[in-house]
């Protein structure tokens, strides 16, 4: 009975989520995800300066021409380097970055864990 409640509800999940975004809703996504070339700590969607408008320029020629979100951002990624996404990357070296703070808390865990059992 488990089996069939959970079934239908991915189902259902499936059904009702949106299958594609249109393209003002990716490029507005896309802005967040990118930070202006000479801001400091703002993406080019909160940016007016000419720098983060000519990204946005980038960004929306690009969606425009059909190329995926991972496209997109690596090749910004390549034109400015790898600082100006906002998120670090979750590949290589920035991939040490999203798993080191979860093996610490994992760690931190075991630990608790094991002092508690010598007691």
């Amino acid at each position: 009975m488990w089996l069939i409640a959970v079934v239908a509800v991915v189902a259902l999940a499936l059904v009702t989520s949106p299958t594609s975004s249109s393209a003002a809703q990716r490029v507005a996504h896309l802005e967040t995800l990118v930070k202006c070339p000479s801001c400091q700590d703002l993406s080019v969607a909160q940016s007016t300066s000419s720098s983060s408008l000519a990204v946005r320029h980038e960004i929306t020629s690009m969606v425009a021409k059909g190329e995926s979100d991972t496209q997109i951002l690596t090749t910004i990624e390549t034109a400015y380097g790898p600082s100006i996404l906002l998120s670090p990357s979750t590949s290589g070296l920035g991939a040490l970055l999203w798993i080191l703070p979860s093996a610490i808390f994992v760690g931190l865990g075991v630990t608790v864990v094991v002092l508690r059992r010598r007691r």
